[in-house]
């Protein structure tokens, strides 16, 4: 179970759907695949999606055990039949049974060991940055989210977690408490990406005026010696 301060199992509102907040907020493999999916799709897809992939294995829960020794073929059923599970069902299908794989292999398939006894955020952040599909940026938005509304907080996790471990932000999923938050943490990743188009642009159109410039200038020189080589062969 994945618990917050009190001991209890922690209440989410992430998928904005009840049955599927549940199943997030009382078991960390769901919490875990969630992470995974949220990537090119909604959040709130995103994080259903642990839930729809039980419902379809006619489960209550999630089973790393299971879902590793799984087959591939018949898995990738599981996210491709409609409503698919993501927009690209079939890739992270794969990447699903992957992670599941490794927890198998690194942790007896118990998702909850992957943090339960990390001493520091640093620690856990490199854990979660081992885990298939978690680059950098998901880890520690991930571990933010264990530190904001699982209560999983060892030292300096807000550190580690970087500028999703802020309080008072509004980010990522690790800030979405209801629908307003969901929309601040919406709102923010527009600008966000608003703002990383248009900086690309200026460095595009920067880099594009650098190079007329640099070939002007060679065509300049270029001029100038074919000029001067011209009137030497002239004057033999």
């Amino acid at each position: 179970m994945t618990e917050s301060d009190s001991g209890t199992a922690a209440t989410l509102r992430i998928a904005q759907s009840p049955e599927a907040d549940a199943l997030l907020g009382r078991s960390p493999l769901a919490a875990l695949v969630g992470m995974l999916l949220d990537q090119q799709v909604p959040m709130e897809w995103a994080f259903t999606g642990p839930y729809t992939l039980a419902e379809r294995m006619g489960a209550d829960d999630l089973d790393a055990g299971r879902i590793a020794a799984y087959d591939p073929d018949a898995f990738t059923g599981l996210f491709t039949a409609k409503p698919a599970l993501h927009r690209y069902p079939a890739s992270m299908a794969q990447r699903v049974q992957q992670l599941c794989q490794f927890l198998v292999a690194e942790y007896d398939g118990d998702a909850s060991a992957v943090w339960r006894d990390a001493a520091t955020g640093g620690e856990l952040l490199k854990r979660l940055n081992a885990l298939p599909g978690f680059g950098k940026q998901k880890a520690q938005i991930f571990l933010a989210l264990l530190g904001k509304q699982f209560g999983v907080r060892p030292k300096g996790w807000r550190e580690a977690a970087g500028p999703y471990g802020e309080a008072g932000s509004h980010r990522s999923v690790a800030d979405i408490t209801g629908p307003e938050s969901l929309a601040e943490v919406r709102a923010y990743k527009q600008e966000a990406k608003a703002a990383a188009k248009a900086a690309a642009k200026k460095t595009t159109k920067t880099t594009k005026t650098a190079k007329t410039t640099k070939t002007a200038a060679k065509k300049t020189t270029t001029t100038r010696a074919t000029g001067k080589s011209g009137g030497t062969t002239s004057e033999k």
